[in-house]
């Protein structure tokens, strides 16, 4: 009993190192005997060691405690914490909490589990040190157990790899900060989002979670399972090579998330009796709710294979009067188990989602392994859920830029360490809001207006912050000490040619961060009003003037339109900056007079037919000026491009759940309607540096399309709205690509711009598919790319793809097809709980207007992954007015190495190595991510090279699990007894790494910074 204690008491005093107590001596053993009874008291047990022990040969019900708290929908995020505005929505988060812990303290038998760590860490901080305590007891003991641990429940169709780490990593190192080791979630709980992704289950997998839980699959799905008996296997979630490590139990549950019907005791719940046990009182019912019980226990349990099944005894902010809940729980598994000494074989138990999957796996049962994946998701045979991929695409596109903002901010607030910088600069607001906008009802675009508008003022603020920060990095990077007088400034309308610092000045600077490892040329457009200009290049390597190639271009009659009163600008400067990893180059824009020499190509304006070209790829158009060929690596293809839109589908009855609404797709025909049939007010211009054709295909939906000097990707970028509403006709916009390519009805999408996955029209892989939505029952997410090739020539997989700067919904409906929908306005609810129909009005109350991008390419699989990341990690462009320099500023002899160090490095080519995350974590140590994007090879990577190119020097390495809490030593996961061999874990502390084909490592580094002995 001693050693248990003290054995005990080791493992609380490794938690909570500030309490260690060394014992020195054995005459102290007494001391320590008290001392260990005193850490069993407040240690308890935790994780699979406090699960409750269930019974052999009976069906043991697991019955789950939890909440299910939306980190915004029809209410802020900040209203439902507090519970503001109940007229709209009767929550109120902190209540929750507030309930919870003395409802758990009454009874030790009692479990409760928390996800949605947003929430928590405001209710956390609200709290008194004595509060603090008493849920360390809890949580200590088991019976307050975090599950999932993200900052929110993260949508999994419409979200970025990198936006759903960082997410996760938030929440999760505040558990592990807070709680320690007890803090650690074992199982994913992801109830509520829209269908699920297989890049979700290998990031869960990675993240060292043993199992992962879901309510939402395909209506059909569900029944075909049902019938199987597969309602849980081991889900693979990659392929092939790459499929190590990935796998992850996971199951489907019964009743969606809710409690059975007729066992629900929240109070918001109506109707649902509580127990009433009391036999004097006409109203009592035992004997009638444990038969209930017991009859539906016994029916879940034929359609699963141990004898364990859960229920999720819950729901949406349930537990506001936690007693309720537990008073009524207590009861039933008190009269339920009683009946056991009458032969009854069902066994009621407190329990959490970890602890069923323990129960699970030691059944040691052969489990089904399956890779596909859970989309789209359908709730009945008119109902999918196809069209938040696209909704409110002009967030979908703030949230895309925002990470890359973010990435960047992150590399340069490690950059900014090197000089004196403002520590009141922080990424801390935007990391917050970006991890608020994963969550699956705001990424998703299916909150409410004001609900939707919070969340982009808590970016903009966000953004904001990181401005400076980004500012200060740069500079360093730049080898200038930030000042007052000296800083970079930022225009956040660059989109629309507008930027009030640029338009009108006749000196500034253009200051380029690239936050990727890949050396490559990037086009620069920059809004003015000035045309004779000369822009000028300082190379801080060879200490020479180079001037740059430019041209400028009309911006235009759509951005006119499109961006208002915030700027004026009549052209774009447009000329191309070579990029190197991780740095800043710096362009002298200055005006000169109009008869002096510079180097500003000549524009040409064409007629059509016309051809828009490099030396890489050629875009022809007809006299309609309509895209009409293709043409790159001697291959000449079929193509025809136009923008069209899809009747809605509506009733009056907003109620109805078949109408198109910012869940639902659903058009009312299977043929879209083609906006024009040619394009208007064709303009062409042809320069040095870009070939650009303006299309007009009606006074709401225009195009550009260019060709930039280098490259392989032609761009498209599309500008749409406001969508007419007069005719009161719901639109649904596509922009397509029609080749003559035969795909066999085969298509490829990337899953959260990672992995790729094969779609073939009218199929799923488990089951057969019944066709009653022949457009919205083939659409998928798209976030970054999605591909057709030639299936039936082997010699000639002639291949087109389009990446996309956002996440959107897309299909081949037809052989040599892609459509990708960019907006949506529609005129009704879908009756799925938002109570609004999507009518986005914009800034001017009369529809929202939207530009994004596509870039399309006959370029294979490599070379789109390396596209698409330099669309999702573009360049970050800042301006320092009226400032002119003319030579780098000097360093001191070790700053000087790192200079040396960094051209060095610039001369190397990574094509495959991706720096997905670089840092601050503490003071002295990092946090660094390292990705493999490569699908069949291995490669060592150095990690010492990257902090060096930082600035600083590398004293330790520890490598961590994906969600960056756990060292990768400690990720021992369940085993599960299949085909497929157990993953064997090579922690790596030393400084080369490897990385098999598409691994991602994560790593703690302690740094040392490089100082300077110069002022800067």
């Amino acid at each position: 009993l001693i050693l248990s204690y003290l054995g005990r008491c080791s493992i609380y005093l490794m938690k909570y190192p500030d309490t260690m107590v060394r014992v020195v001596d054995v005459s102290y053993l007494f001391l320590a005997i008290i001392i260990a009874i005193f850490c069993h008291e407040i240690a308890g047990e935790c994780g699979y060691d406090a699960c409750v022990g269930t019974k052999d040969g009976m069906v043991n019900v697991h019955l789950v405690a939890h909440t299910h708290d939306d980190t915004g929908w029809l209410k802020t995020v900040d209203q439902y914490y507090y519970g503001a505005k109940n007229d709209i929505q009767i929550a109120g988060v902190q209540y929750i909490l507030d309930s919870v812990i003395p409802a758990l303290e009454a009874n030790p038998e009692r479990r409760f589990i928390y996800v949605e760590i947003a929430f928590f860490w405001r209710w956390w901080n609200d709290q008194t040190d004595e509060m603090k305590d008493r849920v360390r007891t809890l949580v200590n003991d088991g019976r307050f157990e975090f599950t999932n641990g993200g900052w929110c429940m993260n949508d999994e169709a419409t979200t970025h790899y990198n936006s759903i780490i960082d997410q996760m990593t938030l929440g999760l190192r505040f558990l592990n900060s807070t709680f320690g080791e007890c803090g650690r979630p074992r199982a994913a709980w992801h109830i509520d989002p829209f269908g699920h992704s297989r890049e979700q289950a290998s990031l869960f997998a990675q993240m060292g979670f043993d199992s992962f839980y879901f309510a939402r699959i395909d209506y059909a799905d569900r029944d075909h399972r049902l019938n199987e008996r597969r309602m849980e296997v081991l889900w693979q979630g990659s392929d092939g090579p790459t499929s190590e490590g990935t796998e992850i139990f996971t199951g489907v549950t019964f009743h969606h998330y809710d409690a059975p019907d007729w066992f629900c005791y929240d109070l918001l719940c109506r109707g649902d009796p509580p127990i009433q046990d009391d036999p004097d009182l006409f109203d009592y019912n035992v004997d009638e709710r444990v038969d209930a019980a017991i009859k539906f226990a016994v029916n879940q349990s034929q359609y699963y294979r141990t004898g364990h099944v859960m229920w999720t005894m819950g729901g949406d902010f349930n537990y506001q009067d936690s007693h309720t809940w537990f008073k009524n729980l207590d009861k039933l598994i008190k009269y339920v188990n009683a009946r056991q000494e009458n032969g009854s074989m069902v066994n009621f138990l407190y329990s959490t989602p970890a602890c069923y999957t323990k129960s699970v796996n030691e059944a040691g049962l052969q489990w089904h392994v399956d890779n596909s994946d859970f989309l789209p998701y359908s709730s009945w045979g008119h109902a999918y859920w196809t069209g938040f991929y696209t909704s409110r695409p002009a967030f979908k596109g703030l949230v895309r830029k925002s990470n890359n903002i973010l990435q960047a901010c992150k590399q340069l607030d490690v950059h900014r360490r090197k000089v004196k910088f403002n520590p009141d600069y922080s990424t801390t607001a935007l990391k917050h809001a970006m991890a608020l906008a994963q969550h699956h009802d705001a990424i998703t675009g299916t909150a409410r207006q004001h609900v939707n508008d919070d969340y982009t003022k808590r970016l903009a603020s966000g953004v904001s912050q990181c401005e400076g920060v980004m500012s200060e990095g740069m500079l360093a990077t730049l080898q200038f000490q930030p000042t007052p007088e000296l800083s970079v400034q930022f225009c956040p309308y660059l989109n629309i040619s507008a930027c009030p610092l640029t338009e009108d000045n006749t000196q500034f600077t253009v200051v380029i961060y690239n936050p990727t490892q890949r050396t490559y040329d990037y086009p620069v457009r920059i809004p003015m009003n000035i045309t004779d200009v000369n822009v000028v290049f300082i190379d801080k390597k060879a200490m020479l003037r180079k001037n740059i190639t430019h041209q400028f271009v009309p911006v235009p009659q759509s951005t006119y339109r499109v961006r208002g009163d915030k700027g004026s600008a009549t052209h774009e400067l447009v000329f191309t900056a070579t990029l190197y990893p991780f740095t800043s180059q710096a362009y002298y824009i200055t005006k000169i007079s109009s008869n002096s020499h510079h180097h500003a190509g000549r524009i040409r304006a064409s007629t059509l037919p016309t051809t828009l070209s490099n030396d890489q790829i050629s875009l022809e158009f007809n006299n309609k000026g309509v895209l009409q060929w293709m043409s790159a690596h001697g291959n000449r293809l079929s193509i025809f491009n136009m923008l069209y839109w899809y009747n809605a589908s509506s009733t009056v009855t907003t109620s109805f759940q078949g109408n198109s609404g910012a869940y639902i797709f659903r058009p009312n025909t299977t043929d879209p309607y083609p906006i024009n049939d040619k394009a208007y007010n064709v303009k062409v211009y042809k320069g040095p540096v870009v070939e650009e054709l303006q299309q007009v295909f009606s006074p709401w939906a225009s195009q550009v399309v260019r060709v930039y000097n280098t490259g392989e990707f032609a761009e498209f970028e599309w500008t749409v709205g406001p969508i007419p509403f007069t005719d009161c006709l719901g639109k649904e916009i596509i922009s397509r690509f029609d080749t003559n390519l035969n795909t066999n009805k085969t298509f490829y999408t990337d899953a959260n711009g990672r992995q790729i996955m094969t779609r073939v029209l009218n199929h799923r892989n488990n089951w057969t598919l019944n066709i009653t939505e022949p457009v919205a029952g083939n659409y998928y997410p798209v976030n970054t790319r999605i591909f057709i090739r030639n299936e039936t020539d082997s010699e000639t997989k002639l291949t087109l793809s389009v990446l996309t700067d956002r996440s959107e919904g897309g299909s081949s409906l037809s052989d040599g097809s892609i459509e990708l929908m960019v907006h949506r306005r529609l005129l009704v609810d879908d009756g799925y709980g938002v109570g609004e129909a999507l009518n986005e009005t914009g800034q001017y109350g009369d529809g929202l207007i939207v530009r994004g991008r596509h870039y399309i390419s006959l370029a294979d699989n490599a070379e789109q992954k390396q596209k698409a990341e330099q669309i999702a990690m573009s360049p970050i462009i800042g301006f320092i007015p009226g400032v002119s320099v003319t030579a780098p500023r000097t360093k001191s002899h070790k700053m000087g190495s790192f200079q040396n160090l960094l051209f060095k490095h610039k001369l190397k080519d990574f094509p495959d190595i991706h720096l997905l995350t670089m840092e601050m974590w503490e003071e002295d140590s990092v946090l660094i991510r390292v990705e493999n994007q490569n699908e069949i090879y291995t490669v060592d990577v150095y990690l010492p090279e990257y902090l060096t190119l930082f600035g600083m020097r590398t004293l330790s390495i520890r490598e961590m699990s994906l969600g960056g809490n756990v060292d990768i030593s400690d990720t021992s996961r369940l085993q599960w007894n299949t085909d497929s061999p157990p993953r064997h874990t090579d922690p790596r502390h030393d400084k080369i790494i490897e990385l098999t084909p598409q691994q991602i490592r994560t790593f703690i580094v302690n740094v040392e910074i490089y100082e300077t002995n110069d002022k800067l």
